[in-house]
């Protein structure tokens, strides 16, 4: 299995009004580092698993619209907590629709809240 991953940051706000979400609960500010990791289970046409520079272009893409966000009023987190789980689902999914996905394995998600705190979102292609 061969892998490439490209990172980038995003500051979003956004609150997450329930009680199981202790002082989160009020409106917060939050730099994400994110990063995308493409998996091959064979190297591409020209022994890579993907562009370094289209992979990051993608990933600036997807994260654009997201960038100094109120997530409470982003369309994609309408009657959707915007957690860090969900936050990192919609990233993979939308990094999903923005290549042909027939010759790769995976697409995998993590963003770091800080660097003892992070998630994954998994997005198998088989």
């Amino acid at each position: 299995m061969f892998r490439l991953t490209v990172r980038n940051h995003i500051m979003i706000a956004h609150t997450l009004p329930e009680a199981f979400f202790g002082p989160a609960q009020g409106m917060h500010g939050a730099t994400l580092e994110v990063e995308a990791t493409w998996r091959r289970r064979e190297l591409g046409p020209h022994s890579v698993v993907m562009d370094i520079g289209a992979a990051t272009e993608m990933l600036d893409a997807a994260l654009e619209p997201l960038r100094y966000r109120n997530l409470d009023e982003h369309p994609a987190f309408h009657g959707r907590l915007s957690t860090t789980e969900a936050i990192a689902e919609h990233i993979g999914r939308d990094l999903a629709g923005r290549f042909d996905t027939s010759d790769f394995s995976g697409l995998e998600i993590v963003i770091r809240e800080n660097p003892d705190a992070w998630v994954a979102y998994d997005l198998p292609f088989e």
